[in-house]
C-alpha cells in the first residue's frame, strides 16, 4: 500500500485554529487530489508556497499566468491550466464568502456534515480531495479523529 504523504511530511503540522497551516493543507490536498504523483504535488506545493502563496488573499490576487507558470515549474502540467483557474476560485472564495479563512468555513457550517459539503462546494475538490483534507483537518476543525 502507498504512504500518503501529510503535512509534517511538508515540513508543517495541522493543529487546532491554525488558520495558515489549514490553508496550507487545503492547498496541497488540491493538489494532491489529482491523478499526478505525489512527488510532483509535493514539489508544486513548495514552489506556491515559497512565491508567498501561502494565504487565501495570495491566491485570490494571483495572476492566472503566474499560478500556471508555477504549477509548471513545479511539474503540474497535466492540469496546470484548470488547477490554475480552479486556484483562482478556491482563493477567491475563500475571501468573498468566508472571510480569507479556512475557519470561516467552519464558522459558517451547522455541523462536520455541513463543513464537508462547503468544501466539496469549491470548484475541483471532490470526494477524494476532501478525504485528503479532512484526514489531517478534520481534527484541528472539529476536535476527535479526521
Amino acid at each position: 500500500m502507498r504512504r500518503h504523504l501529510t503535512a509534517r511530511d511538508l515540513g508543517f503540522t495541522v493543529e487546532p485554529g491554525d488558520e495558515a497551516a489549514l490553508f496550507k493543507w487545503l492547498l496541497a490536498s488540491m493538489l494532491f487530489g489529482h491523478r499526478i504523483a505525489q512527488t510532483i504535488a509535493a514539489r508544486t506545493w513548495r514552489v506556491l508556497v515559497d512565491a508567498g502563496i501561502d494565504t487565501p488573499h495570495a491566491l485570490a490576487g494571483s495572476r492566472h499566468a503566474a499560478l500556471v507558470r508555477m504549477l509548471g515549474e513545479g511539474g503540474y502540467r497535466r492540469y496546470d491550466e484548470s488547477t490554475a483557474r480552479r486556484l483562482a476560485r478556491l482563493g477567491r472564495t475563500l475571501v468573498d464568502d468566508y472571510g480569507g479563512r479556512v475557519l470561516g468555513i467552519a464558522e459558517h457550517a451547522d455541523d462536520r456534515a455541513d463543513f464537508e459539503r462547503r468544501v466539496l462546494a469549491f470548484d475541483g475538490i471532490g470526494p477524494v480531495t476532501l478525504r485528503i483534507f479532512m484526514r489531517e483537518a478534520g481534527p484541528s476543525v472539529y476536535g476527535g479523529s479526521g
